[in-house]
């Protein structure tokens, strides 16, 4: 098939790449940015950028490749200008909508998949690889789970199928499995070098690879820590000197020490006895009285709770964002789509 890609950001480029390897033909992407034209020139060589409509004249699919909240107005945009040709394959790449985003693709005679790849993207070739055996939620009417699920194993991946109201709970899932531990480990790393390590990268990586590991295989069973065990006078101290070194970090803390206690009860790692003096700590850190520091009032960095050295310049928490955050937007239609 003759392939398409509205949104060059990160994601289009390597799964057009994906489906030229498989023997598909991509014909035009769109694209404004530096950023969308650097990646395309990188996977799509020869590729042409064209503006939207133009892309879905050329192809059989299409794949819409944008970030999920300028989804609903491309959709809708292609179809009220005509672009959209009957019985043209059109997929999205957003983990949180289904097929019903497409509905208005549908109604100008469209074939509509929501195909969204479990895995964060660089940009770069080194994606192409990585799809290899990657999991994509798949929601599509019932006469296309076929083609569905052969495009996403000539992508190399396999398909997981979701159903259309599931998608904002699967969204969220992996948001939390993988957004989130993204900004664990970063605090982590902030905190380790506050503390003088000079590589916390190569000390956190043994053990978050192994605690990972372990997660994935054992589940609940591979709590470990203060909370699993219910030391309630360490959980008090490290709240201490959080609030003293990096109080940003202190309502995360006691979020995530709140549900890992209550994970551990569950399976039966936390006794009851030392249950209650754990949570009696947590309860007391977080009252009224005794609110987490938003990280404004000396000691901390900026939004996150970075811990600052004397002599540092507080911004505003947003530094040097480059294309929209690192979106890449560009005209509102390039971005990033993966998980």
């Amino acid at each position: 098939m003759s392939v398409g890609v509205v949104g060059a950001g990160r994601v289009g480029p390597a799964l057009a790449a994906a489906l030229r390897l498989a023997g598909h033909r991509p014909v035009a992407a769109s694209g404004v940015s530096d950023a969308s034209r650097g990646r395309a020139a990188e996977l799509l060589p020869g590729v042409p950028l064209v503006d939207p409509a133009e892309v879905l004249a050329r192809s059989e699919l299409v794949l819409l490749t944008v970030p999920d909240d300028a989804l609903p107005d491309l959709v809708s945009g292609l179809a009220r200008t005509g672009a959209v040709r009957p019985g043209q394959l059109v997929a999205h790449t957003s983990g949180r909508f289904g097929i019903s985003v497409l509905e208005p693709a549908l109604r100008a005679g469209a074939l509509p998949l929501a195909l969204h790849p479990v895995m964060t993207f660089t940009g770069t070739a080194v994606d192409v690889q990585r799809l290899a055996g990657c999991a994509f939620g798949v929601t599509a009417p019932q006469e296309l789970r076929l083609a569905a699920e052969a495009l996403v194993i000539e992508m190399g991946g396999e398909p997981e199928w979701i159903a259309e109201a599931a998608r904002p709970l699967y969204h969220a899932a992996l948001a939390i499995g993988a957004n989130h531990l993204v900004t664990l480990v970063n605090q982590s790393m902030d905190l380790l070098r506050a503390t003088g390590v000079q590589a916390p990268d190569r000390m956190l990586g043994p053990l978050l690879g192994a605690a990972l590991d372990n997660a994935l295989r054992s589940g609940d069973a591979a709590l470990t820590g203060p909370v699993a065990r219910g030391d309630a006078g360490t959980v008090a101290a490290h709240v201490e000197e959080l609030r003293r070194s990096a109080p940003g970090t202190v309502a995360g803390y006691l979020a995530m020490a709140r549900a890992t206690a209550d994970r551990a009860l569950a399976h039966g790692l936390l006794r009851p006895g030392p249950a209650e003096a754990l949570l009696d700590v947590l309860a007391a850190a977080g009252a009224p009285g005794n609110p987490p520091d938003d990280g404004s009032s000396g000691g901390a960095g900026p939004a996150g709770g970075t811990p600052r050295t004397p002599g540092d310049d507080p911004d505003d928490g947003r530094g040097d964002r480059g294309d929209d955050g690192g979106a890449d937007r560009g005209d509102g239609r390039d971005g990033e789509a993966g998980a």
